[in-house]
């Protein structure tokens, strides 16, 4: 199975989007699209929704969050707020 370059479809540009990382040739960031897919929407009903975008480009979404998580560190909080 071969990786998913992210890369070639997530873009920053401080100018875009006050530098938010977005789907290359999109307004749509990395952030409202995983937003979406959070409050439930399916993967069809995005890319109906948004025909700019394209299969690879919401590919390139998981692929970069996947990155993001995999870079992080994370501390197990146990306990009520």
């Amino acid at each position: 199975m071969s990786e998913m370059n992210w890369r070639d479809h997530i873009h920053v540009h401080s100018e875009i989007l006050a530098g938010k990382p977005v789907v290359r040739g999109t307004r749509l960031s990395v952030d409202f699209l995983l937003s979406l897919l959070a409050a439930g929407w399916s993967t069809d009903a995005i890319l109906r929704s948004y025909p700019t975008l394209t299969d690879k480009g919401l590919q390139a979404v998981f692929a970069f969050a996947a990155d993001i998580v995999h870079e992080e560190s994370f501390v197990a909080f146990s306990g009520s707020l």
